[in-house]
């Protein structure tokens, strides 16, 4: 049985790319558009993974860590933020949200692979 990914990005282009690259590592791909779309098909889905973007609009990436740690079944999966932002304050905030990684865009898509493959025992 395959794992199943999330990626959750306001950039169309970025949640193709990121859901090609994953699909052909033989993931499945949930894209959501924003942080609010992502917690709706939690509902209804179960994932292994969630990759986020950290600005979206209605809810950012920070938010919907915090959102996705405080559901049960969720508390403990990968969660990488893919996002422009390097500073180290905000990789402090998304690691004391509950972020487990974090790859800064442009990414190299076997960056994203081998960052998946690490955090996703």
């Amino acid at each position: 049985m395959s794992k199943t990914i999330m990626t959750v990005d306001d950039s169309s282009s970025i949640r193709q790319m990121v859901s090609f690259t994953l699909k052909k590592e033989g993931y499945e791909v949930i894209q959501a558009v924003d942080g609010n779309d992502a917690l709706e098909k939690l509902k209804t889905a179960q994932v292994n993974m969630v990759i986020t973007d950290l600005n979206m609009p209605n809810l950012d990436g920070i938010s919907l860590i915090k959102k996705v740690r405080a559901i049960p079944s969720y508390k403990f999966i990968p969660i990488i933020m893919l996002t422009t932002e390097s500073q180290d304050s905000k990789k402090s905030e998304g690691k004391a949200a509950g972020a487990t990684g974090w790859i800064v865009k442009p990414f190299k898509p076997e960056q994203l692979v081998t960052v998946v493959k690490k955090v996703m025992k």
